[in-house]
């Protein structure tokens, strides 16, 4: 390891955990809450559901929901199944159509809307950049701070203007040779999935969260709100910074951080957060991000995007937009945190 060099970049189903949303507080969900849980897209998911519909059987709905993240994960977005839609997309040559499914059509046009919105500040072509700072599959201490001409030779790799999408054709076409990752949109796509299965089921009342990202829908037994709790933004053990309330509503909420996957270096800190536009990690007082939408691909997407911003030009997008942001961020020696007019609605019960 290089003298000076910190490096905390915590295992990925770690870190997804712990960087979403903290949501068993006190004591654990009531017996008639009933409870899924497993592995997908690199993380974990948990589904908690207020009663069962009628003529599903936990054990069916289980492998329902198996069946259907698997496809989310392996079949579709994964870059490490080589057989994923993704991969092939990625594999696939230069100005030549690929004929994509709905879903990536979907994710594809989301994500370039939200990068479009941000000005170049959410861009899933990232992928070279980010495996250049050592944040990639493969961490390399040695490399830790590359040289400004590695850094712009990166940023000549990607662009999401040189992906072409056609939703009238379901073809995608790349004009130049770049790598597409849909991990900061993913996840929250697949609650949305998860959601709609759910809705079609007649399920009235749920929380699913698939690493960090979550989707909620009614009540609690004995009408109460379900509970979600920010955690705060420390390399540390997990504790409670913020607690808001469903208040019975459906909301999708997704949230970003920068401060358990970093290194140091001389006593510098660079974050896994790289800004697309500039090739360098984010070096503002931001520590978190945090939205309420309707939709949680949209939540995952913007919370991503704002971390990169960074708070005052987050707070101009989000306040532009009637967004649901909750802000913390670094002031001297301490955090204060931000919560607009539409997200502090929700901070009572």
């Amino acid at each position: 390891m290089i003298a000076g060099l910190r490096r905390v970049a915590l295992p990925a189903t770690f870190l997804a955990a712990l960087l979403g949303l903290v949501y068993f507080l006190g004591s654990p969900p009531p017996a008639t809450i009933r409870q899924l849980s497993g592995l997908t897209m690199g993380t974990s998911y948990r589904i908690q559901l207020v009663d069962l519909p009628a003529g599903k059987s936990e054990q069916q709905i289980s492998g329902d929901v198996s069946a259907l993240l698997t496809e989310m994960d392996k079949g579709i977005f994964s870059t490490y199944a080589d057989s994923s839609e993704l991969s092939r997309l990625n594999r696939h040559p230069i100005n030549t159509p690929f004929v994509a499914s709905s879903h990536l059509i979907e994710v594809l046009l989301l994500a370039k809307e939200i990068s479009e919105l941000t000005g170049g500040a959410f861009d899933v072509t990232i992928g070279p950049l980010v495996n250049l700072w050592g944040f990639g599959p493969e961490i390399s201490p040695k490399d830790a701070v590359p040289a400004d001409a590695d850094i712009a030779a990166r940023l000549e790799q990607m662009g999401f203007k040189h992906v072409v999408i056609d939703p009238a054709t379901a073809e995608v076409t790349k004009l130049r040779s770049l790598f597409v990752d849909l991990s900061a949109i993913a996840k929250g796509y697949g609650v949305d999935q998860l959601a709609s299965y759910f809705d079609d089921l007649g399920v009235e009342s749920y929380f699913l969260e698939i690493g960090g990202e979550l989707k909620i829908k009614g009540l609690k037994p004995g009408g109460l709100s379900w509970v979600p709790a920010i955690e705060a933004p420390l390399d540390a053990v997990s504790q409670v910074y913020q607690v808001f309330f469903s208040r019975g509503e459906s909301i999708a909420v997704a949230g970003s951080g920068d401060y358990r996957n970093y290194f140091e270096l001389d006593g510098v800190r660079y974050s896994h957060a790289i800004d697309p536009r500039t090739g360098y990690p984010i070096s503002h007082s931001l520590a978190a991000a945090y939205v309420i939408d309707e939709s949680a691909a949209t939540a995952d997407a913007l919370a991503t995007a704002f971390m990169v911003m960074g708070l005052e030009e987050s707070r101009a997008l989000a306040s532009t937009m009637g967004q649901a942001v909750y802000f913390i961020y670094k002031s001297d020696d301490d955090f204060r945190d931000y919560a607009s007019v539409e997200f502090a609605s929700y901070m009572e019960d």
